[in-house]
């Protein structure tokens, strides 16, 4: 059997596409590319990614059937240094929850709120 990553891929539901697509765009500065849904329902970008590297895949995603908000998931942001990207939150239009802080062994983590008001993380090692 093979063992895989409990995340294959996330949704971040949006209610303005272009807007939230902007502030990942800044925070991250990296570009969202549209992507199709089979289903015809949902308008997406996607992040980066390689679906057979580790890790999860995602997208924005603006959708009918659900809204974003704090809740029941947050997803972390792998980055090299979380404090390069919580420095650009702000200015992006978004809000820093709680600065960078140790987890211990498992690296730091900040806490930050995007245009569309999903909370999210960044997580480093350093």
């Amino acid at each position: 059997m093979t063992m895989h990553n409990a995340i294959g891929w996330f949704d971040l539901y949006v209610d303005d596409l272009d807007r939230a697509a902007k502030f990942y765009e800044t925070v991250f500065e990296q570009t969202l590319e549209p992507m199709g849904d089979p289903t015809g329902e949902t308008v997406m970008r996607s992040f980066p990614g390689n679906m057979q590297a580790y890790g999860a895949a995602g997208a924005l995603v603006k959708a009918p059937h659900a809204r974003p908000g704090i809740g029941g998931s947050l997803l972390y942001f792998s980055v090299e240094d979380c404090a390069v990207q919580q420095a650009r939150v702000a200015d992006a239009g978004g809000t820093l929850v709680r600065p960078k802080f140790s987890i211990g062994q498992f690296g730091w983590v900040a806490l930050c709120m995007d245009t569309e008001g999903n909370m999210f993380g960044l997580n480093s090692m350093k």
